[in-house]
């Protein structure tokens, strides 16, 4: 089969192709930096950014009542925004509130 030789603007094409592909083939090495800009965090990640045990946000996940998360596979993530919302739904201002 004879060799094509590529014109200006169909390598120009491919080379824009090229760039696409390797932002999102960057986008996918990450979990930590999805192409939305939002972080996600692993269980272990979360419970740092909490302060509390990766035990204890485990229980949390099979009780109901802890920070929604997402499965991805296997995989827990927990997106950074709905840690912070899910903190500052729990704010209280007494000891009596529910």
């Amino acid at each position: 089969m004879p060799t094509k030789h590529l014109s200006a603007r169909d390598s120009a094409g491919f080379s824009a192709l090229n760039k696409e592909a390797e932002r999102l083939k960057s986008g996918v090495k990450s979990a930590h930096e999805p192409n939305s800009g939002e972080r996600l965090l692993t269980p272990r990640d979360a419970a740092d950014f909490l302060r509390v045990s990766g035990s204890w946000l485990a229980k949390a996940r099979m009780r109901g009542d802890g920070p929604p998360y997402l499965k991805i596979g296997r995989s827990i993530r927990y997106h950074e925004s709905a840690l912070i919302g899910w903190t500052r739904s729990r704010l209280r201002l007494s000891t009596s509130e529910h």
